[in-house]
């Protein structure tokens, strides 16, 4: 199978200072499309050295960026909206060639827009307040200050997802950003930061650069940096925090995740078989900390939803990812492929449930690239492996509940915390149980859809810290208290 061309140029250069940075103390990487398994580009990788530059280069940035006053910098940030509007079409195929999302869904440069015009209209708002003092006169003020330079560490699913929900809040707040792309996916940020100094964003504000552990040691370790945003997973994140521990750092982190999605009797079941579908196996291939992975149906329409569920999971096509007819694509690597053979592999052998569709490897024409089918099993119990391990593939488990309380019980029972999921047309219900859910998000007849209004994060090894809002705001600024004495 030939499949659709990749974007003609892709760019192949670390942007850090406003340069162009091809040549590095770490060498390079080979990257990998993991729609043909054959090679898509090569890009420098950042060593200590180009992190050295980076920092520096962010500190003098976001002194000239603060001394551009706030109307200024709400312009150039509009602006950057506008460039990545302009270039969506780019992004988009850029999203794909970096990790092989279809091209259906790969259109986060609507979203990275998005962030960068809500946290634009921040730039000239007050962050601060005044408060009386206990027994004095005194003026009391609260004000909010950037941290300096933030280190944004970025995972290869979503890397422009992040870019909005991270770096606008960030230069809104009036940081500069190192941002730490995965050599898997290095292409669209790698753009993006090139088109941060093309629309006259001060060189050094934004410096994008891509590398393995070793790179995001380097950030987390350097004195310069003032804070860091990690999104990834959980033993990383641990990683990170005791670094980061080194230099005190501050660090926010947005972990993994093994959602519940609870379908009640009364949900509209044709609506929840779909978004089930979408929210678990098929959309990024499962390859989402946002993937509802767990479903647990009411007893009542367990065999009424299964029939609609599946029919919509096994009539998604799988392929070329440049395909607007495609639902779904590959897994992001052999690597990944293997891991998430094996865990379902485990699952049958450990007798997890009733493997119900899927569960292999797609050959053919789709042999060279990782290919998984969307995989189900039904009956499974929460406290087997498949249940309460991130699979972080297109597999999902499906079991029983024989009224609310058990659905809650369920749907707590796991170590995560980061998204859950209700259907149901009962409005009351949809209200008591959100609020007994343990997870920093609840989307209740939907699918998780971000937006830069709403707060984004999770309870316990989802991690902690905010994106979106006021909080995600917050995130980036630290309190200052200044009294001024009148007596």
């Amino acid at each position: 199978m030939t499949l659709s061309t990749a974007p003609l140029s892709l760019p192949d250069a670390l942007h850090i200072a406003g340069e162009r940075i091809t040549e590095t103390s770490a060498g390079s990487y080979e990257h990998i499309f993991p729609g043909t398994g054959r090679p898509n580009g090569t890009v420098p990788l950042a060593g200590r050295a180009e992190i050295d530059r980076a920092v520096e280069s962010g500190r003098l940035a976001q002194r000239e960026w603060l001394a551009l006053g706030a109307d200024r910098r709400r312009d150039l940030l509009i602006a950057l909206a506008d460039a990545v509007a302009a270039r969506a079409a780019e992004f988009t195929r850029l999203n794909v060639a970096d990790y092989a999302v279809p091209v259906s869904f790969a259109g986060n440069a609507v979203l990275l827009e998005r962030f960068l015009r809500h946290f634009a209209g921040y730039v000239d708002k007050p962050h601060g307040l005044s408060t009386p003092v206990s027994g004095s006169a005194d003026v009391n003020l609260v004000e909010r200050e950037p941290y300096g330079v933030m280190g944004v560490i970025a995972p290869w699913n979503g890397p422009m997802v992040v870019a909005g929900a991270c770096v606008a809040p960030a230069l809104a707040a009036g940081n500069a950003v190192v941002f730490k792309a995965s050599p898997q996916a290095p292409f669209a940020p790698l753009r993006f930061g090139e088109l941060c100094t093309e629309v006259g964003l001060p060189p050094g504000l934004v410096n994008v650069v891509t590398g393995h552990a070793e790179t995001g040691d380097a950030l987390v370790r350097h004195p310069g940096i003032g804070k860091i945003h990690f999104t990834g997973g959980v033993e990383t994140a641990r990683t990170i925090i005791r670094t980061a521990a080194a230099n005190l750092t501050p660090v926010v982190a947005e972990l993994g995740g093994k959602s519940a999605n609870i379908i009640f009797a009364d949900a509209d079941l044709d609506l929840a078989a779909q978004l089930s579908a979408h929210q678990g196996p098929l959309t990024q291939s499962g390859q989402s900390c946002a993937c509802a992975s767990r479903i647990l149906v009411h007893d009542s329409v367990y065999d009424a939803f299964l029939e609609k569920f599946l029919a919509v999971v096994e009539s998604a096509k799988v392929g070329d990812p440049y395909d607007p007819a495609v639902a779904v694509g590959p897994v992001v690597s052999a690597q990944a492929a293997d891991r998430i053979l094996a865990a379902i592999d485990d699952a049958v052998g450990a007798g997890a449930g009733e493997l119900l569709t899927g569960g292999h490897r797609l050959g053919g024409d789709l042999a060279d690239g990782y290919y998984l089918e969307p995989t189900v099993f039904g009956g499974v119990d929460n406290r087997c492996a498949l249940a309460q391990i991130e699979t972080f593939g297109p597999v999902v488990s499906v079991m029983r509940f024989t009224d609310e309380d058990e659905a809650i019980r369920i749907a707590n029972d796991t170590p995560y915390g980061l998204n859950a999921f209700v259907q149901t047309t009962n409005l009351a219900r949809a209200h008591r149980v959100s609020r007994q859910l343990e997870a920093g998000s609840v989307w209740v007849n939907k699918y998780s859809d971000i937006s830069p209004q709403g707060p984004y994060g999770g309870y316990k090894h989802s991690g902690y810290g905010r994106t979106g809002g006021l909080d995600g705001l917050y995130e980036f600024l630290r309190i200052k208290n200044i009294r001024i004495g009148l007596g």
